[in-house]
């Protein structure tokens, strides 16, 4: 069977139903069944039109539940006659259902669920899989999203901000099972990109493609972290990096700046960067000013001191420090890292310590508890006023 083919045909089958007159939930229903049924046959009788085979199957499915639905609840319910066999239409609906699963109306982790499983073509349990859950528990959460907008209409779905936060959300779950959900997430942005054609999808695309180069560098041994400053650059996917960096200028020319560019730029000037000595922190500090005034978000203004201590000094750093939620995830661990290279470590060690137990990870935890334990033991040096 060819799963990439098979992929590609979900949301144009699941959408001619839903034109033909299914709702959403039912349809994507029916066409799971439909899989299912070309898993066992088409092995030994592969059909000569994929996808024509597939909308008459599932269009049978739906007609069956729509009937026995009918039965059970004691009424008859007219349905139209099964269309004439031929060629199905090459419409295609991937984009309406991006949107139509990024509804409002729904949570954003249902979200992604609901789209890896229609646009996807993902199977429930290679999502509880990638999501570390157990299948039971992904198949409720996919019914109630689904239940949750079987009554709304095509007209009202999400807007492209809301498809994009799904899919950023969808690269950054991680990888496990045997789904990478990074890689996904980049199969996905791809389709969008010539969909829309919007420059602030290619942004995230190309900010996705950027992070993926680093993956093979990002974790030692045991699933240990490592720092962007450590990372052995060697290891980097120069050919993403390329990609990345081509997609990102040319939605730049465009003069259409968004947030999902902005952090693109950021990680092009990461990726430019030969050694963590040479690179541009001045302008990186100039593209975290940008994105802070398309945002305002209190943990791009964390990030902004990270890099002004870098430009300027661990002084100017903790100084844009100062108008920060201390309450904000990590904020513990950057001040603790500005203050080490302020030289004040005996506050830098408790505050490596304070940030072990907001760590978001279990990779995280470790690091942090590592560094307060590197800094303690540089207090315990004898020569420790003379090593700054």
């Amino acid at each position: 069977m060819n799963e990439s083919l098979l992929r590609e045909l979900v949301p144009a089958v699941i959408g001619i139903l839903v034109r033909r007159g299914a709702d959403f939930a039912s349809a994507e229903d029916a066409v799971q069944e439909a899989l299912i049924r070309a898993l066992d046959t088409w092995p030994g009788d592969p059909p000569r039109d994929p996808r024509a085979w597939l909308v008459a199957a599932a269009w049978r499915r739906f007609l069956d539940a729509a009937r026995a639905e009918a039965s059970r609840r004691g009424r008859e319910l007219t349905v139209e006659a099964e269309p004439p066999a031929g060629p199905a239409p090459a419409t295609d609906d991937t984009l309406r259902l991006y949107f139509l699963c990024a509804h409002p109306a729904l949570p954003q982790s249902s979200a992604v669920a609901l789209t890896l499983r229609a646009v996807g073509g993902l199977t429930t349990r290679q999502i509880a899989a990638a999501h570390l859950v157990p299948e039971a528990t992904m198949a409720q959460r996919i019914s109630r999203a689904k239940r949750r907008i079987a009554g709304l209409p095509l007209d009202r779905p999400g807007d492209l901000g809301t498809v994009l936060r799904v899919l950023y959300l969808v690269f950054n779950e991680g990888y496990g099972g045997d789904v990478d959900l990074a890689a996904e997430a980049i199969r996905l942005a791809r389709q969008l990109v010539a969909l829309t054609g919007e420059p602030e999808v290619a942004g995230l695309l190309a900010l996705m493609l950027l992070h993926h180069a680093r993956r093979a560098s990002r974790t030692g041994p045991g699933g240990r972290l490592v720092p962007l400053a450590e990372q052995d650059r060697s290891r980097w996917d120069t050919r993403l990096i390329a990609e990345g960096v081509t997609i990102l200028q040319a939605a730049l020319a465009r003069d259409r700046l968004g947030e999902y560019q902005a952090q693109a730029a950021i990680a092009a000037l990461h990726a430019d960067a030969r050694s963590a000595g040479e690179t541009d922190w001045v302008q990186i500090v100039e593209w975290y000013d940008e994105l802070l005034l398309l945002t305002g978000s209190p943990v791009v203004r964390l990030n902004r001191a990270v890099a002004v201590g870098e430009a300027d000094g661990p002084q100017a750093g903790l100084a844009a420090l100062a108008g920060v939620d201390p309450g904000l995830p990590r904020y513990a661990a950057v001040r603790a890292y500005l203050l080490e290279r302020a030289g004040d470590l005996e506050q830098a060690a408790e505050l490596y310590a304070e940030a072990t137990r907001a760590a978001t990870s279990v990779p995280e935890r470790d690091h942090l508890t590592r560094e307060a334990a590197r800094v303690r033991q540089l207090l315990r040096r004898p020569d420790r006023g003379r090593l700054r």
